[in-house]
């Protein structure tokens, strides 16, 4: 019998293990894709308006272009404008030309009757109402300047940028490149999911809660299988995975057990900079890095902490990966619906459901929060994070939660 021993890894505090990965990722070079691929991408480039928009004076609604100065007085009507046709027509005092939303502006007009404040009589119209300069119409430029910055590097793509991005002129553009992330399960226990469960297996669950995760992180993800309780076959998988991945995510095999094999193969292979962080769930998650810019993950093996731990630590990496530079999860001030007990040397991650009630975040517990037990990630769209300490957090206090997902039911103050 191979006897288990004490880490060797010094117990590090959150937001230390956060600053180590923060400052050991790298943006990943740019690649130049089409604006169909673009939706959730991070720009690698600042991109200027090669127009002024709009690129000529048009108007906001349907109805007649005419000069202000000429007052009440009955026009006579000249033709008509639409969208997409040339506005080189003039209007002389007393004219007034028919016009559609989006119509260039003709010349010397400077406002606009709406359809409903006019009489129309053949070819002429009485205004029933009368407008002021400038309205109903659009100047040349005042949307955007010809070579202004629209959008900056960094920023991540959405269906307003994305159209934005067309509107001057752009079919392709500059984007980070997204992680390739090789993800492996190891233990002799593990099946799959559509294997027969045999005396002391349990079904592979991680790899598909994380294959999941890095792609919702904006990641591509690898399944690199599952790996037996095996030095040599654990290390032949690592270093496939470093030929194909910027990331390799790992679970279980991190602890110290004879068969935790994980952190002494990642030595081997690279430099391990943490293997030991104070959090609940999560303890002995591993951090290294490899030659020339790959990053590794040992994720534990219990469900909760691997799925817990990419939120907190892995998840910001990828997505710093892809340039984003605000990476976090956006975090609020919830009021706990119940009492919630700390761990005494450990900051505590705990799941829960936050609902708008009465114009306050109230926070429900999942139930039992052990690490084995992943229902409790189920419906949960937040975890509270729970300072360390030996009294427990009574029902009402306030404490930060970090948002994993829309705020569900409730109330919200708007309404």
């Amino acid at each position: 019998m191979v006897k288990m021993q004490t880490s060797r890894y010094a117990i590090i505090p959150v937001a230390e293990a956060q600053q180590i990965i923060s400052s050991r990722t790298p943006f990943l070079d740019a690649e130049e894709i089409s604006l169909y691929e673009a939706n959730g991408r991070t720009l690698a480039e600042d991109v200027l308006a090669d127009i002024s928009m709009p690129p000529f004076a048009t108007t906001t609604v349907d109805g007649y272009a005419l000069i202000a100065a000429d007052g009440m007085a009955q026009r006579q009507v000249i033709g008509e404008v639409s969208a997409g046709h040339s506005g080189q027509s003039s209007l002389q005092t007393g004219q007034a030309l028919q016009i559609m939303t989006g119509a260039p502006l003709p010349l010397n007009s400077d406002a606009i009757a709406m359809v409903e404040n006019v009489i129309a009589d053949g070819d002429s119209i009485q205004v029933t109402e009368m407008p002021r300069p400038g309205d109903g119409l659009l100047p040349r430029g005042i949307d955007l300047q010809t070579n202004q910055q629209v959008l900056a590097k960094n920023m991540r793509l959405g269906a307003a940028e994305i159209g934005l991005l067309a509107t001057v002129g752009r079919s392709r553009i500059s984007v980070f490149r997204r992680p390739v992330v090789a993800v492996l399960s190891t233990g002799d226990e593990l099946v799959e999911p559509y294997e027969p469960l045999r005396p002391g297996s349990i079904r592979d669950s991680n790899r598909y809660a994380l294959l999941t995760s890095v792609a919702d992180a904006g990641g591509v993800p690898l399944s690199f299988g599952s790996v037996r309780d095996d030095e040599s076959e654990q290390r032949a998988r690592i270093e496939e995975a470093l030929e194909a991945a910027d990331v390799i995510l790992t679970s279980g095999g991190v602890s110290v057990g004879s068969r935790d094999l994980i952190k002494p193969i990642f030595e081997q292979l690279g430099t391990v900079h943490f293997g030991r962080v104070s959090v609940r769930p999560g303890k002995p998650l591993t951090f290294a890095t490899f030659e020339p810019n790959q990053l590794a993950f040992g994720l534990p093996g219990f469900p909760v902490s691997s799925l817990v731990t990419f939120e907190v630590f892995v998840r910001p990496s990828l997505l710093k990966m892809q340039g984003q530079l605000d990476s976090g999860r956006p975090w609020v001030k919830v009021k706990l619906n119940e009492e919630l007990k700390p761990t005494r040397d450990r900051t505590d991650y705990q799941r829960v459901i936050v609902r708008w009630i009465d114009g306050e975040l109230v926070a429900d517990s999942t139930g039992r929060q052990v690490s084995s037990r992943i229902m409790s990630m189920i419906g949960a769209n937040a975890l509270v994070r729970i300072p360390p300490g030996g009294e427990p957090i009574q029902t009402g206090s306030l404490v930060d939660a970090m948002l994993t997902g829309p705020i569900q039911g409730g109330t919200s103050p708007a309404t």
